[in-house]
C-alpha cells in the first residue's frame, strides 16, 4: 500500500524561520547519524522516518559518512524518497554534509573543491535526488584555504546541486571569516550546526556571530547522548550505550556527580509535567537561541516522547534560576 502522510501533520509542529531567510525549519529535525545505515533494520528506519513526517518533522539531516557503513544512511533515505516519499519531496528539507573522511586516498576528506564536488555528486546518487536543500561543510579543514571551500560551496549552489549553504563545527572566528568570504562572493551561510545541550553549553560563544550575521543554528546531541533522558537516572543499564563499546558515551561519564545533577533536573522536569528529555529539549530551544534541534532515535516512540516538549517551551524565571544553580 502506498504511503499517505497524515492530514494533520502540520498542526502541532512549531516552525522557526531562519533569520534573513525565507526558509523555515521544524523546531525538531530527524538525524540519521545512527540507526539508518545498512547494519540497522530498514523497516524500523522506515517507521521512524515516515511517522516523524506524519508529526510535522520535515527536516531529515544526513552526512556522506553516516551509516554504518558510510553512505548507507543516504541510501536508506534515497530508497524512502523513491518508494514512499516521492510525492512529498517539496515538503521536505533534506540536508547532507561533507568534511570528514569518506573514502581512501588524499581526495576523500577535508574541504577541497575536488572532495566537496565529488562527495555531493555521490550523495545525490545515493539519495535519488537532483539537489539537496542544505549542503554543509562538516568541519573546518586547516589544510585547505577557506576561500577555496567557500567558493566551492557557492558554485555548487549555482550549479543547482544545493539550495542553501550550511557550515558545521566552526568556531566563532572561523564562522565569521567564512561568512565574510561568502558575502564577498555574493552568497551567505544560512545555518550553522553544532553541539549544544544543558550539559554542554560551550558553543553559546557562537551566538554573537550568528546574531550579527543572521545565521540560523541547529544543534546535534541536545540530549547529550542520552544523559539528559531517564535512561541513566539509576545507573547504567546493561543494554545501554554507556555499557557497550560506544566511543561517544563512556561508562566513566556516569559519575555520582552526574547522577545527582540528573535526578535534580528530573525532579524539576516533573514539576513542569515533562520528562527530563522534554525539559532538556525545551531548554535548548530557549536558552541556546536555536532554530532547531536534531533528534536521534532507535525507535519512533523516542521521537514521539521528544515531540511532547513542544507542549511546554516556556520557563518561569524561577525555573531558569533553579536550572542555572544546578548547572553551575
Amino acid at each position: 500500500m502506498e504511503y499517505c502522510a497524515g492530514n494533520n501533520r502540520y498542526e502541532t509542529m512549531k516552525y522557526n524561520r531562519i533569520p534573513n531567510s525565507g526558509l523555515k525549519l521544524p523546531a525538531m529535525a530527524l538525524g540519521m547519524w545512527h540507526n539508518f545505515g545498512s547494519t540497522s533494520s530498514y523497516e524500523n528506519a522506515k517507521e521512524i522516518a515516515l511517522k516523524s513526517f506524519d508529526h510535522g518533522i520535515t527536516h531529515f539531516d544526513l552526512a556522506n559518512n553516516y551509516g554504518p557503513v558510510p553512505g548507507s544512511a543516504e541510501e536508506t533515505i534515497g530508497k524512502l524518497l523513491k518508494e514512499e516519499l516521492h510525492s512529498y519531496r517539496d515538503e521536505l528539507i533534506i540536508s547532507t554534509k561533507a568534511g570528514y573522511g569518506m573514502w581512501d586516498g588524499p581526495y576523500g576528506d577535508g574541504g577541497s573543491r575536488k572532495y566537496l564536488t565529488a562527495s555531493l555528486d555521490q550523495s545525490l546518487k545515493r539519495l535519488n535526488l537532483d539537489y539537496v536543500d542544505i549542503f554543509y561543510h562538516h568541519r573546518p579543514d586547516p589544510e585547505t584555504p577557506l576561500r577555496e571551500t567557500m567558493e566551492t560551496l557557492v558554485d555548487l549552489v549555482k550549479a543547482g546541486k544545493a539550495l542553501y549553504i550550511g557550515l558545521s563545527n566552526y568556531n566563532p572566528q572561523q564562522l565569521a571569516e567564512a561568512e565574510k568570504i561568502l558575502e564577498e562572493l555574493g552568497s551567505r551561510c544560512v545555518i550553522h550546526q553544532h553541539r549544544y545541550s544543558m550539559l554542554d553549553r560551550s558553543n553559546k560563544a557562537l551566538n554573537p556571530v550568528l546574531e550579527k550575521s543572521g545565521i540560523g543554528s541547529i544543534a546535534f546531541c541536545p540530549l547529550a547522548q542520552g544523559l539528559l533522558t531517564d535512561r541513566y537516572l539509576k545507573g547504567i543499564p546493561a543494554d545501554s550505550r554507556a555499557a557497550g563499546s560506544s566511543v561517544f558515551l563512556k561508562t566513566s561519564e556516569i559519575t555520582p556527580e552526574y547522577l545527582a545533577l540528573a535526578n535534580q533536573l528530573n525532579e524539576l522536569a516533573k514539576e513542569r509535567n515533562q520528562s527530563l528529555a522534554q525539559m532538556a529539549l525545551a531548554y535548548a530551544l530557549k536558552d541556546g537561541k536555536l532554530t532547531s534541534v536534531i533528534l536521534g532515535a532507535s525507535r519512533f516512540s523516542q521521537v514521539e516522547e521528544n515531540l511532547g516538549a513542544l507542549k511546554n517551551l516556556e520557563f518561569t524565571e524561577d525555573e531558569l534560576e533553579k536550572i542555572e544553580q544546578l548547572l553551575g
